[in-house]
């Protein structure tokens, strides 16, 4: 995987034949260049259980502002960025406060085992980073919230989950991209302090090049401190078929090779895993059609996320570039699952801003076996029917105000219950988001 590694960075440097221009040569100054927005957020989730797990629901308003200074002029740019983040709780679920899925808020008490405590109130959170610019490249040191394939930071929720540590981003030669950083915090979408995650340290390395305007690979290695070495490789090709159709291939794989003090802790199966996805898109004017395939091989099934002071990962809620995401991961040892996806543009009937996604996914070939259970219970499997639809306000005083509702329909077979990978449920999420750009 090293080789690899190396091969494609020295490919992408060989093929390189134009620099970038020089970013810190433009700069403006510090208060020149600087952009502050706040994003309004109202969030509810609610989680149908069907099988005597508890249910989740959680509603909340949050507000999320951000500033990014600009550089200062000179040879080496300094500037800043900071965020800081607010979220009112609405309902508390009434007694479904509970579940690592949601994560909205915390429980008032967490030591307490009763389902019906309340989670908080409200919650405030804050960070900031100095950077350094040189040319094209960027040194970053604080609070941030890195998108990287091996380290992918959750927005999916109320709040953002955020780390502290390092960055380096360098972008000197045209269409190559490479990223180092190391980060020994982390703060989860609940926590009212920086580190509420307890990460103990992740080294990141990688990057990704684009050959062509339809081709781009990404390859990016993770050293997560006593959990495991996680690598990626992300391949991404355009095949312009007409001017309103193109077929888009999209491969994206993980291999974690898993520490055995965290098989030990997390109680896996097992110490290594690799789970690829490739996802065929056909587009054809508003309509999309995708056909994926996944695959998860190994000792046990692929990781990630969560918070390592509660048994996970600590590299991200977002850490799984795979096809087959949605609200099953489909993701278990020896999983094999296929997709059947539709996607709809309105703006071509009159409508724009409007759009529709659907999904529908089956996996089988889960592997069910447990500690208590070597033998496993038999083969498992699942399905999931995704439903979402999205729309963007185009003009007038509410401009940008999206309102994006989805859905999903999740059932599992026994053997899969009883194996508690996974169980039957239905969730429901809505998101109604308003951008206001400050200046």
């Amino acid at each position: 995987m090293l080789k690899t590694r190396i091969s494609l960075v020295a490919l992408a440097m060989i093929a390189a034949t134009q620099a970038q221009a020089n970013d810190q040569a433009d700069s403006k100054g510090f208060i020149e260049d600087s952009h502050a927005n706040v994003l309004l957020r109202n969030a509810f989730i609610n989680r149908d259980k069907k099988h005597g797990t508890n249910d989740q629901s959680q509603w909340g308003q949050g507000v999320i502002a951000n500033f990014s200074s600009g550089f200062t002029q000179g040879t080496v740019g300094v500037g800043v960025d900071a965020f800081g983040l607010y979220a009112l709780r609405l309902d508390g679920g009434k007694g479904r406060n509970q579940g690592g899925g949601v994560d909205f808020f915390k429980r008032s008490d967490p030591s307490r085992p009763d389902e019906k405590t309340n989670a908080s109130h409200n919650l405030a959170r804050g960070g900031a980073a100095v950077k350094f610019r040189v040319s094209n490249t960027v040194l970053k040191y604080g609070d941030q919230m890195p998108a990287l394939p091996v380290l992918q930071y959750d927005d999916g929720r109320l709040l953002p989950e955020s780390f502290t540590g390092t960055m380096i981003t360098s972008k000197e030669i045209k269409g190559l991209e490479i990223n180092a950083g190391r980060f020994t915090q982390e703060a989860r979408k609940s926590a009212e302090r920086r580190d509420g995650g307890g990460l103990k340290s992740i080294n990141v390395l990688g990057g990704s090049y684009k050959f062509t305007d339809n081709f781009t690979a990404s390859l990016y290695t993770a050293d997560n401190e006593d959990v495991m070495k996680k690598h990626y490789l992300g391949l991404n090709y355009v095949f312009p078929i007409a001017s309103d159709q193109s077929l888009t291939l999209d491969f994206n794989g993980y291999k974690s090779d898993i520490d055995n003090k965290y098989v030990r802790a997390a109680k896996l199966n097992g110490d290594s895993n690799t789970i690829w996805s490739l996802a065929a898109t056909y587009a054809y004017g508003p309509h999309s059609f995708t056909l994926a395939h996944q695959r998860s091989t190994g000792s046990t099934g692929y990781n990630y996320g969560w918070y390592q002071n509660e048994g996970g990962v600590g590299d991200g809620g977002s850490t799984i570039y795979l096809a087959n995401s949605y609200w099953s991961d489909f993701n278990a040892e020896d999983e094999r699952s296929w997709q059947l996806g539709y996607g709809l543009d309105f703006g071509a009937f009159g409508v724009p801003g409007l759009t529709y996604k659907f999904a529908y996914v089956v996996g089988d070939n889960i592997n069910t076996r447990t500690a208590g259970k070597p033998d496993g219970y038999g083969e498992g499997k699942e399905r999931e029917i995704f439903n979402q639809i999205r729309y963007v306000v185009q003009e007038g005083p509410a401009k940008d105000l999206s309102v994006k509702l989805r859905s999903s329909f999740v059932r599992t077979n026994t053997a899969t219950r009883q194996s508690e990978y996974n169980d039957d449920g239905n969730e429901v999420r809505v998101f109604v988001e308003y951008p206001i750009s400050i200046f």
